[in-house]
């Protein structure tokens, strides 16, 4: 009994089902690689849960791989499940995957391995199954051959993505020039006048139903139609068809000699003619002698509804699995209880939908089929009533219909007594331990690594990464930005399971692996900065084992490498590393000394290195000086800051050691120094020379003062229009709070107003559009300020000109101390300032003696030690 089918159909899935009721065979033979016989077994255990698929790979080379998916509405599944049910035997009787996995042209891995990406391209699209189990019989698209369950998908035959051998997701497949290759269900849509195939196998097997009751009619109709295809076009183009119908049709021979004639074979509807003729045995041997062989292993994995449309790279090439499941599911009114679903669903994203709702869109459905003379409402006419009555003609809430819905995100299990690589076993362990499930979804996950379970998991999704096993992304954490929170997107992907076994080699356990795969990566690291980043996944996985060797690695490659650019970029990470390290209780005293040491050699090389850089190598280097400062910033933690002193005599000569310098210790001094130096060299690029000022000011290390003298220098006629709007673009340009500066500090304004307003006509053009880039990167309030300001002028604030007190424009002379104390109780609570006396800094013990600033805006530390920490909160006060 041979029942031709088409792959993941609901129709084929019932119709299949009542045939092997009706005949009540021995024996069922599937479509699929033999070496699953021992699997079939575990389709029965409870926690097996479709969707599902058996994963293929070669031993050696766990990378090629081939996936045949199967979901609850696919005929072969449905007669696996009949037969463990029943107690029947169920056998897989397709070419063994050995044979397919040692195919090493890209076209032949392609034309057979693959063959099941044309053939569920036919699949029954959005019908409805209206008449029980033999109405919708679904046809195998006979372009396809494909094997039963369903054919390796792309990646399958393609190296690059998981799970490839050769090529890509989704890289075209070679097609000989001698072979006209055949849609057959195009022909038949084309015969009967139909110019859209999907449309017609709709119409004519999905939406009928059953004839005079007559199980296996349905099939016997769709095997006399491929029968006449075949005749007409043969293989259709696919020759590897005869190979694995030749090995088929020996597996049927075994089975009928040991079983009889009972035996019932559910294989794609194309092979049905050849299947049912009976060349001699030795001819069929004779096809399939020589065939390359690969030692390979198989198991069970969980694969997703997403994995199985046709958009996914590794579908099965279905649009609408969640709509099949549906349909499979719900035999009995089944647009109803679609409609009811869709309205549930935009219920729970706050959308206004009434049973009034339900009742139209199933009403419009029903007449958008009539009108278009469809048998039964199918997928297109459902998503249309939607549109209109659900979601009021937007696209909007319907791309969430059917992303959730039509497609879905059902995650299949499979039970821990399946196959697996030791590492993959150990991955499923962990995640029970840490309580961890595994979701087709995409969910953010909060981390607070203070707790051990949380710290636990960081450790399992940090190793995973560097083992490239891409479970989790870390992202941006909107509720906290301390070190101890983390913050990860994760989604479980089918093909993980290939990057697990390929991880595999490097260990049995998930520690042991990302150890020896860190060591590995260290060894072959192309250049410092790859090491460094290293040496914090190392850290923020918690690998002690492997720290030494990367450590080792990156002292070398550090005291190698004379590039400045390198060693700006690799310090970062290596900061950073200290800070997790510090978080999760890692020694790092060794990371301190090489950061250290890299900072050193950074101060010593960075000013030589600024000199003559064209544009893009200078805004490349203000990067790289940014990153620097940051890292410094964090490295001279635990240093004690030295007040700016007071009068205008502070400058960067002074950082940088030169007349009248204040003693500076500590890494931090060390690097201001070197910010002073860049500051005053006339052969840095204006942007980074900017920038270093900036950079100054922010520290405390340079005088407002002595910073409007720098800018008025700069912006002087003697200087050209260009190098002058490069260095504003370093002092207040990339949106690093540069527009506040000039809002606050109207002096500053004032200059670049006076500025701008004197570039001669023709130098304009030049500078404007790194201008537009500097002030197009301040949010739109500050913009708006900043023209308010230069509308009304400099000078002029509330209508009280600055110019009569003395002071800077736009600021008070003296510092409005009840206004900085009121806050000075919550900053206390939120810093955790512990061993003041509240009551202090409530009422302003000790404030009456604050020095006024100066017409510079600095101020001179006078008073108690808690008031002088209370001026470093309040640093309006500088």
């Amino acid at each position: 009994m041979l029942l031709g089918v088409r792959h993941h159909g609901p129709g084929s899935a019932r119709a299949v089902r009542a045939a092997l009721a009706a005949a009540r065979p021995r024996v069922v033979l599937v479509e699929g690689p033999p070496e699953a016989d021992a699997l079939i077994a575990l389709a029965a255990d409870e926690d097996m849960r479709p969707p599902v698929a058996l994963l293929a790979h070669v031993v050696d080379e766990p990378g090629r791989s081939a996936f045949w998916p199967l979901a609850e509405f696919s005929p072969e599944w449905v007669a696996i499940r009949w037969a463990l049910e029943h107690g029947v035997p169920a056998r897989f009787i397709d070419l063994p995957a050995v044979h397919t996995l040692a195919w090493g042209r890209e076209d032949d891995i392609c034309d057979g391995a693959h063959e099941g990406d044309r053939a569920d391209e036919g699949h029954g699209g959005d019908g409805q199954d209206g008449g029980g189990g033999a109405s919708g019989a679904d046809a195998e698209d006979p372009e396809a051959g494909t094997g039963g369950v369903h054919a390796p998908d792309r990646e399958g035959c393609g190296g690059g993505g998981a799970g490839g051998v050769d090529g890509g997701p989704g890289a075209p497949r070679p097609v000989p020039a001698e072979a006209v290759r055949i849609d057959p269900l195009v022909v038949l849509a084309e015969t009967a006048g139909y110019d859209d195939p999907e449309r017609w196998w709709e119409d004519v097997v999905e939406h009928r139903g059953a004839e005079g009751g007559d199980a296996f009619a349905p099939f016997e109709v769709l095997g006399e139609a491929m029968e006449a295809l075949r005749t007409a076009y043969g293989v259709g183009g696919h020759d590897r068809d005869l190979v694995r119908e030749a090995y088929m049709r020996l597996q049927i021979r075994a089975a009928q000699r040991e079983f009889g004639d009972d035996t019932a074979v559910v294989c794609g509807a194309w092979h049905v003619p050849a299947l049912r003729q009976r060349p001699t045995v030795a001819a069929d041997r004779a096809l399939l002698k020589g065939l390359p062989r690969a030692k390979a292993d198989m198991t069970w994995v969980p694969w997703t509804h997403r994995r199985l449309s046709r958009t996914s790279g590794y579908g099965a090439g279905i649009d609408s699995p969640g709509w099949y499941g549906h349909l499979f599911h719900a035999a009995d009114r089944p647009i109803e209880r679609w409609m009811t679903k869709v309205a549930r669903l935009l219920r729970d994203e706050d959308r206004l939908v009434s049973s009034a709702h339900v009742i139209e869109s199933v009403r419009l459905a029903e007449t958008l089929a009539a009108m278009r003379g469809r048998p039964l409402p199918g997928l297109t006419e459902t998503t249309d009533a939607v549109r209109a009555v659900m979601c009021e003609g937007s696209d909007v809430p319907l791309a969430l219909v059917h992303d959730r819905l039509v497609v879905g995100d059902v995650l299949g299990e499979v039970p821990a007594s399946a196959p697996a690589v030791p590492l993959q076993r150990d991955v499923t362990r962990l995640q029970r331990r840490l309580r961890l499930k595994p979701e087709a979804q995409d969910r953010e996950l909060e981390l607070d690594l203070r707790k051990e379970t949380d710290a636990g998991r960081s450790r399992l999704l940090h190793r995973l990464r560097l083992l490239g096993i891409g479970w989790g992304e870390p992202t941006a954490s909107r509720g906290s930005t301390g070190t101890f929170r983390e913050t990860w997107r994760l989604r479980w992907e089918p093909e993980l399971a290939v990057r697990v076994a390929e991880a595999g080699v490097w260990g049995t356990t998930v520690v042991a692996a990302a150890t020896a795969k860190a060591e590995a990566d260290a060894i072959g690291a192309r250049s410092l900065a790859d090491v460094t980043a290293l040496a914090e996944h190392c850290l923020l996985a918690e690998l002690p084992d492997a720290l030494p060797v990367v450590m080792r690695v990156l002292a070398d490659r550090a005291a190698l490498d004379a590039d400045v650019g390198h060693l700006a970029q690799a310090l970062p990470a290596l900061v950073r590393s200290l800070r997790y390290g510090d978080v999760r209780g890692t020694d790092t005293q060794a990371l301190a000394e090489v950061a250290a040491g890299l900072a050193e050699r950074v101060f010593v090389g960075l000013p030589p290195a600024c000199v003559a850089l064209d544009a893009d190598a200078a805004e490349e280097m203000r990067g790289n000086v940014d990153a620097v400062h940051t890292a410094v910033g964090l490295l001279g933690e635990g240093e004690e800051r030295d007040p700016v002193g007071g009068g205008e005599g502070h400058g960067p000569t002074d950082a940088g050691g030169g007349p009248g310098a204040v003693a500076r210790s500590g890494i931090r001094g060390r690097w201001q120094g070197v910010l002073g130096t860049l500051s005053l060299r006339d052969t840095v690029p204006g942007v980074i020379r900017g920038r270093a000022v900036r950079l100054l000011l922010d520290e405390g290390a340079l005088a407002h003062g002595e910073a409007a003298r720098l800018m008025g220098l700069v912006l002087s006629p003697g200087t050209a229009p260009g190098d002058a709007a490069a260095w504003i673009e370093g002092f207040v340009g990339g949106g690093s709070g540069g527009g506040m500066l000039l809002v606050h500090d109207e002096r500053l304004l004032g200059l670049v107003d006076a500025w701008l307003t004197a570039v001669p006509g023709d130098a304009f053009t030049d500078v404007l559009p790194l201008l537009r880039r500097t002030f197009s990167a301040y949010e739109p309030g500050v913009r708006r300020t900043l023209g308010e300001l230069v509308r009304r002028g400099p000078g002029v604030r509330g209508g009280a000109p600055g110019a009569a007190t003395g002071t800077a424009a736009g600021f008070d002379p003296g510092l409005d101390v009840a206004r900085a104390d009121a806050v000075l109780p919550v900053l206390r609570l939120l810093l955790g300032l512990d061993g003041d006396d509240p009551l202090d800094a409530a009422t302003g013990t000790g404030t009456a003696t604050a020095g006024a600033g100066t017409a510079t805006g600095t101020t001179t530390g006078i008073g108690t030690d808690a008031q002088a920490e209370d001026d470093d909160l309040v640093g309006v006060a500088r």
